[in-house]
């Protein structure tokens, strides 16, 4: 494993209890950094932080439960995170899929849902934390969207509008602060094998997995790596970019 220089810096994760978020979680260990886990699992991000604890002992690793549906929660989570350490990285990991079928059957909750955590969620976590790394001039953001948020996948309209969403806010926000030294960057992987996959038909994964040249899916630690690179120092001129992890499914 390369070795990415994440020493001395403080790395907020969204979702970082489990699946692609805890591979994250993981890889920023690894790279040096001090972690600040935002769950709205309680038992899971206890369990999770147990283990981790175990693994990197003496390490700062902290979980702050949080419905990031809720403006005032997330605002609540940035404050109570700055008092441990000033944040230096803040990855939106997040994130539901919502239920397959065909747009126009697609019940309106579980529209609205998927937008809630995916979009607005996410929003409101950049929302809350630019201010903290504006005062000091200094920060990461990276968000995860997916090939989906380009393609439009079939029978998967809220979770590819939500991620093309997810796209343009990160060029939005990049470009906004790209007079700082704060980056804002997105990737978009293609389909990666996760808990989330139990929310999917095997119908569509199927479908996922026939868009992908490489014939494979993706695995976390691989998402995770590019994920760290964009939190590290070393990304320094790449702002309200996205970054493809698709397998050779992305045409652009």
């Amino acid at each position: 494993m390369n070795q990415l220089d994440m020493q001395g810096r403080h790395a907020v994760v969204t979702g970082g209890a489990s699946g692609l978020g805890l591979a994250i979680v993981q890889r920023l260990l690894h790279s040096g950094a001090r972690i600040t886990i935002w769950d709205h699992d309680q038992a899971g991000m206890d369990k999770a932080i147990a283990g981790l604890r175990q693994q990197w002992s003496g390490r700062a690793i902290e979980g702050i439960a949080v419905n990031l549906t809720k403006h005032d929660q997330v605002a609540h989570a940035v404050k109570q995170t700055v008092a441990l350490a000033d944040v230096d990285a803040l990855v939106n990991s997040a994130g539901i899929s919502g239920p397959n079928m065909k747009s126009w059957d697609y019940p309106l909750d579980d529209w609205h849902k998927v937008f809630d955590v995916n979009v607005n969620g996410l929003y409101y976590c950049c929302r809350e934390m630019v201010p903290h790394m504006k005062a000091r001039n200094k920060g990461r953001i990276v968000n995860i969207a997916s090939v989906a948020g380009k393609d439009g996948n079939p029978n998967a309209s809220a979770y590819s509008a939500s991620k093309a969403a997810v796209i343009a806010l990160t060029k939005s926000i990049g470009k906004e602060l790209a007079d700082t030294a704060i980056c804002v960057n997105c990737v978009t992987p293609a389909a990666v094998k996760t808990p989330i996959f139990d929310q999917l038909t095997p119908e569509h994964i199927q479908f996922m997995l026939s868009k992908i040249p490489m014939g494979r899916f993706g695995t976390p630690d691989e998402i995770a790596a590019m994920v760290a690179w964009l939190c590290t120092d070393d990304c320094s001129f790449s702002t309200g970019a996205v970054f493809d992890l698709s397998g050779g499914r992305s045409t652009y």
